[in-house]
């Protein structure tokens, strides 16, 4: 019994630290009307990139947001075969948002792996309440979340869609400022961060490519209005992706309340 709690301690040391990346991947971001897109639900980076387990009762939203308004993409889930999660079938031309909203897990981290964590994150909130609540040597115990979007391209068109610079209602989210799909030869695209219904300053936010996820290619805070701007390369897949975290209280597990968000591109 001693055994396993340590194997499973051990288990969710590694997932914590190590799975923070996470994200919707389709097999392709630009296809034609009527083409289901198979997606996969992916977690880690590098050599501990895999495939989210899916369950059905930890998924609180899974929607396509596009030109004839949301669809609920949950009944879809799992009824893909074995190579895909969802592949959702896109009528009309034009640009779709894709949304899914995890609910919480619980993490516990001895106190250097938490540390480690919270200063690659750029989570110094977490970090300057330990310190002012001495607790720095104790571990660090959170409850997580996970929100993730993709921005798809229906048809051939090459204009702007408005729908890409629009929030979707996820409790933190990286909203582009311009569509990814039309950004010309300047290739720079402004992005801010959304929590709680307003803009967050201070958040890292990075840009990693999704071929080569070994680390991000482009790591940059947000300024007092929440934004922060990328040159996006012509060619690739993009991941970016952003994490929050506020102390808590009235748990007995639990010292923060952490969101994972991401958005892809390609």
């Amino acid at each position: 019994m001693r055994f396993f709690i340590a194997k499973l301690s051990l288990v969710l040391v590694a997932t914590s630290a190590n799975a923070h990346d996470f994200w919707l991947q389709p097999t392709t971001f630009r296809t034609a009307p009527e083409a289901p897109v198979p997606f996969t639900i992916l977690v880690g980076h590098g050599d501990d990139r895999s495939r989210w387990t899916i369950d059905r009762k930890r998924i609180l939203l899974m929607k396509a947001v596009g030109p004839n308004g949301e669809i609920d993409l949950r009944p879809t889930l799992g009824q893909a075969g074995d190579a895909a999660d969802t592949a959702p079938v896109f009528a009309q031309p034009g640009l779709y948002v894709v949304a899914m909203e995890t609910n919480n897990a619980v993490s516990d981290l001895p106190a250097d792996k938490f540390t480690d964590y919270a200063k690659t994150e750029g989570l110094t909130q977490a970090l300057d309440h330990r310190v002012r609540t001495g607790t720095t040597a104790s571990n660090g115990r959170e409850i997580y979340s996970r929100r993730a979007k993709a921005v798809i391209r229906v048809g051939d068109s090459k204009k702007p869609d408005p729908r890409a610079t629009r929030p979707v209602g996820l409790t933190l989210e990286i909203v582009p400022e311009r569509d990814p799909y039309a950004l010309g030869k300047a290739r720079n695209l402004p992005v801010h961060v959304i929590y709680e219904g307003k803009r967050l300053a201070g958040a890292t936010v990075k840009l990693t490519n999704l071929k080569s996820d070994e680390k991000p290619i482009a790591v940059i805070k947000t300024d007092k209005a929440g934004r922060a701007t990328f040159r996006i390369p012509e060619s690739g897949s993009w991941l970016l992706n952003v994490v929050w975290t506020k102390p808590i209280s009235g748990r007995p597990d639990a010292d923060f309340d952490t969101i994972f968000s991401s958005l892809t591109f390609g």
